[in-house]
């Protein structure tokens, strides 16, 4: 991988992270990324129920890629007596997790407000049981205001209310090392990685195939792809994260392929193809079944198109939480997709 694209993937990766995107309130991130494709010389489109789709060359036999770009969040359930919020939560948020994080508030109105996930009466000298009790969102855990208010009336002055979206500060930060640390690498990272392969095709890479790009919304919820899918498609291959943990091979480092997940098998050609693309390249990557995940690609059988299906994505660990993952992991992701085109 060239290293200006390298350090062009890294920069599109912390400005993606930058833009507040939790499922349901999705439009600032499409805007951005149509943008920079258009920027590029390409002609994007957005869907009806948001997401951009971009054909990144003319031919046949096309395959559509797919990163999704909405995270995981929240949304206001009820402002409370003192001022402090309940949320309900958008995808996978769990309560425990976001303990302590600093999150934003986006009114109707398009205002922000900062505020902080605090178990209520959080001071440990106040409260024996602030280090034991159960984390919920619906009892237990609130989002303070970093404003001065005091009771229900207060808030809603700030034009706060029930329906609002609530953003978690992704804490987006690269070591030395090159462990990439930061919420929302699922799925932003592969997101990144579909951005630099469009910036090589505008700079010249050839591709084998006629190849779309789509960025979907509503994934963390079950129905990113299950819509929009140009009628000239007739494979798909999910970009996404690669789980790490125990049971399983892959590493931060490498490039993920999956075999299965709870959905089933992937298609057994498109794995193949994938895996031999690895090896030709030399590119470091793992097989893995996947326990407890669901896909784009998945969605987009379920609805009933007929397209052979693959998933692939870089290494990330603590998924769902604060996330890691590695420079290599995404390089490695990047260079799988160069080889299977080629």
């Amino acid at each position: 991988m060239k290293q200006t694209l390298k350090e062009y993937m890294l920069y599109q990766l912390e400005k993606l992270l930058a833009i507040p995107s939790p499922t349901g309130y999705t439009k600032e991130v499409c805007d951005y990324l149509a943008a920079q494709l258009t920027e590029m010389g390409f002609a994007p489109y957005s869907l009806h129920k948001g997401g951009v789709i971009c054909a990144l060359n003319e031919g046949e036999n096309a395959l559509m890629l797919a990163a999704h770009v909405d995270t995981l969040g929240a949304m206001v359930k009820t402002v409370k007596g003192n001022g402090a919020l309940m949320v309900t939560p958008l995808g996978g948020l769990t309560a425990a997790n976001v303990e302590t994080e600093t999150a934003w508030v986006i009114t109707r109105e398009g205002k922000k407000y900062e505020g902080t996930f605090q178990i209520e009466n959080a001071s440990t000298h106040v409260n024996r049981e602030a280090g034991t009790a159960v984390r919920s969102f619906d009892s237990t855990l609130e989002l303070l205001l970093d404003e001065k208010v005091y009771s229900k009336d207060d808030t809603r002055k700030l034009g706060i209310e029930t329906g609002d979206f609530v953003a978690v500060n992704p804490r987006f930060t690269i070591t030395d090392s090159g462990f990439i640390k930061s919420r929302f690498l699922d799925d932003k990272a592969s997101a990144a990685v579909l951005l630099t392969l469009a910036k090589a095709v505008s700079e010249g890479l050839e591709l084998n195939r006629k190849v779309y790009v789509m960025f979907t919304v509503y994934e963390e919820v079950g129905h990113g792809a299950a819509a929009g899918i140009p009628s000239d498609v007739k494979d798909m291959i999910s970009v996404d994260m690669g789980c790490v943990g125990a049971g399983l091979n892959c590493k931060e480092t490498q490039v993920s392929i999956c075999s299965k997940d709870s959905a089933g098998p992937y298609n057994y050609d498109v794995v193949n193809d994938l895996v031999a693309a690895a090896r030709n390249a030399g590119v470091d990557y793992a097989i893995d079944v996947y326990p407890f995940y669901g896909s784009d690609v998945d969605v987009t059988l379920k609805a009933g198109f007929d397209i052979r299906h693959g998933l692939i994505g870089p290494g990330v660990y603590a998924s769902h939480g604060y996330e890691r993952s590695h420079v290599e992991g995404l390089e490695n992701t990047y260079n799988l997709l160069v080889e299977y085109l080629k």
